[in-house]
């Protein structure tokens, strides 16, 4: 595709904001047309920030009026799953921000729309872009750490419920779970090359609450914060895989423990490796126990540098036919292990797939 890819983007919140500074970031291949968001002066913000044509309160009106390549979907949980299929219809591409939906059955009418339309359909597994993932990935595809058979990850915090949309259910579809979990899951699941579930038991725990009494510190917090919330303070989940591999995970937005932490360790026939907090390799040489730290810029994985790989990326399969790294079938794979431990939390059995 010679000519700039016309741009749209539903949903104009905070995370918009990642997906806008890295479409900026390659503005020439980019054409800004319109924004869209429920609350029309947010949209109108998005639009003169960074430049777009038009900006909508109704995405229907939007992908009716436009003619779009591609679409950011960034809006709550529960618009992820029909905004998509809406621009899908329309033809354009869709990068959608994970979750990929609300549930699997959801994700599987989005896959429908993607070949009904021919178009592409990207999940926002943006941890993918990291530069300490490409290197995890590249020892692993290598054999370096042997048959993966066990990984721990978590995403645990003492303090911090985000509220607002966050923390309402009939939005979000859970808490800290479908939000920090997925992250976490789908990088360990895509580390250890892409398994398929086969059972999963879980619980969740709502004990604690949002603590928005807390002071003395601050967390970040929803752009429309309030502090409703009818979420889980913690999930915690053990996942069984086809190729005989578990995974164990944890979630928290708010704990009584000392302090927050993310952690990511895969163990391996030949070595184990942890990933978070800090990239390690442990193994051995010449009969010698042996921890390995390889030198990765830190700042080659921040941020606002995955989410500019993300996006130049989605950009070159839409614009040239790349093949993408983050297929819906991966989201859907996800949403299947998300709805597998809260089915087990909410009836106390094992869910089989």
């Amino acid at each position: 595709m010679s000519k700039k890819v016309r741009l749209g983007i539903i949903g104009c919140g905070g995370i918009a904001g990642a997906h806008l500074e890295a479409y900026k970031k390659i503005s020439d291949q980019v054409e800004f047309v319109a924004t869209c968001d429920l609350n029309a002066e947010r949209a109108k913000h998005r639009k003169e920030q960074y430049g777009f044509a038009r900006s909508y309160t109704d995405y229907e009106e939007m992908l009716s009026k436009e003619e779009l390549d591609a679409v950011s979907v960034c809006t709550w949980n529960n618009y992820h799953a029909p905004a998509s299929i809406a621009a899908l219809e329309a033809g354009a591409s869709v990068l959608c921000e994970k979750p990929m939906a609300m549930n699997a059955k959801e994700a599987e009418a989005m896959i429908e729309a993607e070949k009904k339309s021919g178009k592409l359909l990207m999940i926002g597994f943006v941890r993918r872009f990291g530069e300490n993932t490409k290197f995890c990935k590249s020892l692993i595809d290598n054999g370096k750490l042997g048959e993966i058979y066990y990984v721990k990850t978590g995403c645990i915090r003492r303090v911090g419920n985000p509220g607002g949309w966050f923390s309402d259910k009939k939005r979000s579809g859970g808490g800290p779970l479908i939000d920090l979990g997925v992250h976490m899951i789908d990088l360990a699941r895509y580390l250890m090359g892409k398994p398929k579930v086969v059972s999963a038991v879980g619980a969740t725990y709502d004990k604690v609450g949002i603590r928005s009494n807390v002071k003395g510190v601050s967390w970040w917090k929803s752009m429309d914060y309030d502090d409703y919330n009818d979420v889980e303070d913690i999930a915690v989940g053990f996942v069984r895989f086809d190729n005989g591999a578990t995974l164990v995970v944890e979630n928290s937005w708010t704990q009584h423990i000392k302090e927050s932490r993310l952690y990511l360790e895969l163990y391996g026939s030949k070595a184990g490796m942890q990933m978070e907090p800090e990239l390690e390799i442990y193994s051995e040489e010449n009969d010698y126990l042996t921890d390995i730290k390889p030198k990765i810029d830190l700042n080659s994985s921040s941020f606002s540098g995955i989410f500019e790989r993300q996006i130049a990326h989605f950009i070159d399969c839409v614009a040239n036919g790349t093949p993408c790294l983050s297929p819906s079938e991966d989201g859907l794979e996800l949403m299947k292990i998300l709805d597998g431990i809260y089915q087990s939390a909410e009836t106390g059995r094992e869910v089989q797939f």
